[in-house]
């Protein structure tokens, strides 16, 4: 079979690896779509993502979807053919979290993710013709989802989850900051939620058009000088750039919630952040989901339409063309599929 290997630093592949057998408890994955994220493109430009790096070559990908092709023994409740996503994170160890943490397992220490160098041995991604997954990692489709917007879910879910980091968002006023494919599935997150009125804002005028896809009824265009709005009650920071903190914590009401979900640096960093003092404002975090990937395939099933998320196609012999779409920011790419397998 075919799979999307980075070998190190700029150095991706198409290569030939032995298609994979289910052992027990594990189902054969044909793989049909996979969608790019930031970490893959980081572990192709620089051999890393956060603190992870390469030790040896990585299958990559974590967002992908397709049909079961075979049951390993012991495997119940899934059938051959049905269409299926997956959960991409294992907890490795006891899975024992304090109880000021219960049930949010995405703060436990140490987690396997699909795609991702942080073990050693690597844990392969699913950019790949074959793919065997844990059967309990296994998240079937609803009926009239295909396995292109199935691949999805797993960014739908981190989007849910920041919405979700908010009790309660009916009817209220919403700025996303940013709006890749994570900032733009928060519009549609929030949107999803019962938000009364969602403001989108970026530099980039085919982001925000996304957004407005999306269902953002309001744009701000940074890069024509236009500013972002003020005394908003909940703010979705999406950008990860430090730079933004200070204009929108300037943008989020006193007494207002401020949820960071672009990823920030690791290192120190120049950052105005008097506001946060000043306007008494609430500023959570948000990292990756718990099980909200149910929660993405209910909304998927329910109608959520996340296809104008996706600019560009490309099959898997041309994967690297398709990273590069996916890093370049004047190439108007949002979020870029690959197709591994018939769909």
């Amino acid at each position: 079979m075919r799979a999307v290997v980075v070998h190190g630093p700029g150095d991706v592949r198409v290569d030939e690896r032995a298609r994979p057998a289910p052992g027990a408890g594990e189902v054969l994955l044909a793989v049909e779509w996979g969608g790019i994220c930031g970490s893959d493109i980081a572990y192709w430009k620089r051999g890393a993502s956060g603190t992870a790096s390469l030790a040896h070559p990585l299958v990559l990908g974590h967002e992908f979807a397709g049909r079961i092709a075979a049951l390993g023994d012991g495997v119940t409740g899934l059938d051959v053919g049905q269409a299926a996503t997956v959960h991409p994170a294992s907890l490795v160890g006891d899975g024992v979290l304090p109880e000021r943490l219960a049930g949010r397992t995405n703060l436990y220490p140490r987690v396997r993710y699909f795609g991702s160098a942080a073990f050693d041995p690597h844990t392969d991604g699913g950019f790949s013709e074959y793919r065997t997954v844990d059967a309990a990692q296994i998240r079937p489709l609803p009926a009239g989802v295909g396995t292109e917007q199935g691949a999805l879910a797993e960014p739908l879910a981190v989007a849910l989850h920041a919405v979700g980091r908010v009790p309660e968002l009916r009817g209220r006023t919403v700025l996303v900051n940013g709006c890749g494919p994570i900032g733009s599935l928060v519009v549609a997150a929030a949107r999803y939620r019962g938000a009364g009125r969602v403001i989108a804002a970026d530099l980039s005028p085919s982001s925000l058009a996304v957004a407005r896809a999306m269902g953002a009824d309001d744009t701000r265009d940074l890069s024509a000088g236009e500013r972002l709005p003020e005394d908003v009650d909940v703010v979705f920071e999406a950008s990860g750039a430090p730079a933004a903190l200070g204009p929108v914590l300037r943008a989020t009401a006193r007494g207002g919630t401020l949820v960071q979900v672009g990823n920030l640096p690791g290192t120190a960093v120049a950052a105005a952040l008097g506001d946060l003092v000043t306007r008494e404002i609430t500023w959570i975090g948000s990292y990756r989901f718990v099980e909200e990937i149910d929660d993405a395939l209910r909304a998927l099933g329910d109608g959520l339409d996340v296809t104008p998320l996706i600019t560009h196609r490309f099959p898997l012999e041309r994967a690297e063309e398709a990273l590069a779409v996916a890093a370049d920011p004047d190439s108007g790419s949002s979020k870029v599929m690959l197709r591994m397998g018939s769909a």
